[in-house]
């Protein structure tokens, strides 16, 4: 029997990153998912095929655990998809260096980790593997405040296609930038809708699909080093006031 492949997803207890994980899960895949909210792990709705680790992206020491646990729990890795991030949005003028590290440290930062720990686990497979980053279309335009957050998420384009030339062929590394995407729970307007170009904003599972074709070697396996903005159009609409 076909050894069940394993996907991580890091933030994946909640949002877009549960709705990842859960694709991932009614597709036969097992996945493991590192997340600093507890209470979102704990009310995480699948169970079974799952291991749940509470721990900070940011931090070395906690990235090498939730692997060495992971590897005890599963056997191997396959798939590692990057999505824990953090906002930081605020006026630039009253922005601390703090607070711009802190961002950077999430949302970037973390991501080197997952990578680099993560790597030598899917490199003990016989096949190939992927990396899949959520950067935003925020790496490619702004608002104000935004300084933090648009550094790191296009750091995050760098990052994928930097890995994507020291682990090919190995891996592939794609990087998908979503644009309004509709969270659990959240409502908006007809007029915020029709805004985009298609009608309507994104939802977690235009997300989640194209995750799992890029991590489908059979499907997207002459793909790497991209990114895919996600944004029912918005980034290709001149808007003047």
């Amino acid at each position: 029997m076909k050894e069940k492949r394993v996907a991580v997803i890091s933030g994946g207890a909640k949002n877009i990153g549960k709705g990842i994980a859960l694709n991932f899960l009614n597709n036969g895949w097992m996945v493991g998912i590192i997340d600093v909210d507890e209470q979102a792990l704990n009310d995480f709705p699948a169970k079974n095929g799952v291991f749940l680790y509470p721990g900070d992206v940011s931090d070395e020491c906690v990235v090498k655990e939730f692997y060495s646990q992971l590897k005890v729990k599963f056997g191997r890795l396959d798939v590692i998809v990057n999505n824990a991030a953090i906002g930081g949005f605020k006026n630039f003028l009253q922005l601390t260096a703090a607070e711009w590290r802190r961002v950077i440290d999430i949302n970037l930062t973390g991501y080197f980790l997952m990578a680099r720990f993560g790597t030598p686990l899917i490199l003990e497979n016989p096949g190939r593997g992927a990396i899949i980053n959520i950067s935003s279309t925020r790496a490619l335009m702004s608002e104000p405040g935004n300084e933090a957050y648009s550094a790191s998420k296009a750091g995050t384009i760098g990052l994928t296609h930097a890995l994507a030339n020291s682990l090919g062929p190995n891996l592939r590394v794609n990087a998908i930038c979503p644009g309004w995407i509709l969270h659990e729970n959240e409502n908006i307007s007809q007029q915020e809708h029709q805004q985009h170009l298609t009608g309507r904003a994104g939802t977690i599972e235009d997300i989640a699909n194209l995750v799992l074709f890029l991590a489908d070697e059979d499907r997207s396996g002459f793909i790497t080093g991209q990114y895919f903005v996600v944004d029912g159009g918005m980034t290709r609409k001149m808007i003047y006031i």
